[in-house]
């Protein structure tokens, strides 16, 4: 693929869109979902080079399945936890407007909590619950025996109660878990039904990769992209939800090139039903990577998915070593990217995880390195139990600042030039999917200058007002 930016171009082009959404996973389709229904555009178009929606990240086997609110998620501080529960509700909200069976295949109630096993880790989550409890008001402190109650595997050994100090902070109720794959077809579901009958179009392209972006002037008022399919779409405005393939159009646009990507992938590992619910661990405070956790997996049923591993890989997409040359070209390895990583291996506790890591894909080893870990939260689980899921797992793609030399741990947006975005979403990008794409309607709405119908989407996703949303549905499907 070869981006490049041009002026005052003047060819025939196929068609001409208001907006052109470049990507199908979770956040490219959520923003699609939100232009159709809240704004009067009259052409939106989206492009997605895979031959289905939702086939990288959003990928039901490619993620850890969860919708992120804070509550559990240890290495989130209560700023951030506060910000992530807006977004993330959007999620329960917009599962709400839909009819019981369409919501049925998107999102799921377990109960969930995070485990603090011994001295150290149990004081730490007690200091927490005092500090978050009175936003999260779900939240409950649970002692051994009622965590024995809620997920015997976790609290019990051989019948009986683990000798180790156990505590945790607990939800009982609620929606934690959500398949992206499913959610994706929903939201462009959602959005056809938003146009029916009307004289608006959705333009929705499978199969059909972006070859060359190119600026129709120097003010920004319109760019030309042509298609692997060989048309040429003229848009408005343009935003990229790809994924770390978007920090790769953009930086082949000559954009961000302060920003280096450093893919890390995760491996899961699958056991008989052991957990009721999410169990998350804590988090290390040293390690800038998440902690392993179990979860009923959506997609299987009878099987607890164990994980996710962190693996630096060179690679953008997992399982597909062609896109090892796309990693070449977001690297830009120089100085300052060497300096990130010489800044990550000089730590002691980073260095350890990101070697036995690496132990974890070797097959014979793996099983038996990943027991000790998994056996925090299931003490009596056996090797036997193990089973290493091929096929499942993604890449995050973590940014690294060159100009601060640091590694982002946060989603990242660059918009170089009016009606131009290259969205940039690691964990919890799906998460926030409904949230991010609320920005990029504001920020388009204000420069199209259409009717944008901010007070229906306060009041059907993040439930503000008199919670009337219910019957203004469409239901697609």
């Amino acid at each position: 693929m070869e981006v490049e930016v041009d002026v005052d171009v003047d060819v025939d082009v196929d068609v001409d869109v208001d907006v052109l959404i470049v990507g199908g996973g979770v956040c490219g389709t959520a923003l699609l979902f939100e232009l159709a229904r809240y704004t009067d555009l009259h052409h939106i178009a989206l492009v997605e080079r895979y031959d289905a929606l939702a086939q990288v990240n959003s990928k039901a086997t490619n993620n850890s399945q969860t919708i992120h609110c804070g509550d559990i998620e240890t290495n989130y501080t209560l700023e951030k936890a506060l910000r992530v529960k807006r977004t993330a509700e959007m999620i329960v909200h917009y599962a709400e407007l839909l009819d019981p069976e369409s919501r049925d295949r998107c999102v799921f109630r377990t109960p969930k909590m995070v485990l603090g096993v011994g001295a150290a880790e149990c004081t730490f989550l007690r200091e927490r619950f005092e500090r978050f409890s009175p936003h999260f008001p779900a939240m409950e402190l649970l002692n051994k025996e009622q965590i024995a109650t809620w997920e015997p595997q976790v609290a019990r050994h051989n019948g009986q109660l683990r000798p180790e100090e156990l505590v945790a902070i607990g939800i009982r109720h609620t929606y934690t878990a959500v398949d992206y794959e499913a959610l994706s077809t929903s939201f462009v579901e959602q959005a056809q039904a938003a146009v029916a009958g009307s004289n608006r179009q959705l333009d929705l392209r499978l199969g059909t990769a972006v070859e060359t972006i190119t600026a129709v002037d120097h003010n920004g008022s319109g760019y030309l992209v042509k298609l692997s399919t060989g048309q040429r779409i003229r848009a408005r405005h343009v935003v990229v939800n790809a994924g770390a393939h978007s920090l790769l159009m953009a930086q082949q646009m000559g954009y961000g090139l302060e920003y280096s990507c450093l893919p890390v992938a995760g491996s899961f590992y699958f056991t008989p039903d052991l957990l009721r619910g999410k169990v998350y661990t804590v988090q290390n405070d040293k390690l800038p990577f998440a902690a392993i956790h179990g979860d009923p997996d959506v997609r299987a049923p009878g099987k607890t998915r164990f994980g996710p591993t962190a693996l630096l890989l060179p690679m953008l997409e997992r399982y597909k070593p062609s896109s090892f040359w796309d990693f070449l070209k977001v690297l830009r390895l120089d100085w300052a990217v060497l300096n990130v990583l010489w800044q990550l291996f000089r730590i002691a506790d980073i260095r350890n995880y990101i070697l036995k890591n690496l132990l974890f894909e070797v097959p014979w080893l793996r099983r038996r390195l990943f027991l000790a870990d998994a056996r925090k939260i299931v003490p009596a689980m056996q090797l036997s139990d193990l089973s290493f899921a091929e096929g499942y797992g993604g890449v995050r793609p973590q940014l690294i600042n060159k100009i601060e030399r640091k590694l982002m741990l946060g989603e990242a947006r660059i918009a170089p030039r009016p009606g131009l975005v290259f969205n940039v979403t690691p964990s919890p990008g799906g998460t926030c999917c409904l949230g991010n794409a609320a920005s990029d309607v504001e920020a388009i709405a204000a420069r199209l200058g259409c009717q944008f119908d901010h007070q229906r989407l306060a009041r059907e996703l993040y439930g503000e007002g008199s919670g009337t949303a219910a019957e203004e549905v469409m239901v697609a499907g």
